[in-house]
């Protein structure tokens, strides 16, 4: 059994198998997922998890390049636009409308879906590498 890290072996899995510029995608519990895409399915009830606890703890394991938003996210839920601007500064954001959003899924390795049932709570994370800032010896 692991002794820490990220518990849900489906989520390992995925993360053990992405490399730089794969994508996977954290989920509200109403965005549709295309059928070819897998699907690891968290949500419980409305609300739990939340897309930012799943996201936090994603975070903690995953190099993350770029995050991808749909633009909707800035008017329909600026709470929690606010939030991610804030706790991660130092990740580049990009922005697609939801419609392109939607599309871009069915490029993703995985989608993570979470109980979450407000706006716009969705986001494509980008892998980056580990080794892109070392200097050679």
């Amino acid at each position: 059994m692991k002794k820490t890290g990220i518990l849900n072996r489906d989520i390992a899995t995925v993360l053990a198998r992405i490399g730089h510029t794969d994508t996977i995608v954290i989920a509200d519990c109403g965005l549709p997922i295309p059928d070819h895409v897998p699907c690891i399915d968290l949500s419980l009830k409305i609300g739990v998890p939340s897309f930012i606890t799943v996201l936090d703890i994603i975070c903690e394991d995953m190099i993350i390049e770029k995050m991808t938003f749909a633009q909707e996210i800035k008017g329909h839920n600026s709470m929690l636009h606010a939030k991610l601007r804030k706790d991660y500064s130092e990740i580049p954001f990009d922005y697609v409308s939801h419609e392109v959003l939607k599309k871009i899924l069915s490029e993703t390795k995985a989608i993570i879906r979470t109980g979450e049932a407000t706006p716009y709570a969705n986001v494509i994370l980008q892998a980056g590498v580990l080794f892109a800032d070392r200097k050679e010896s």
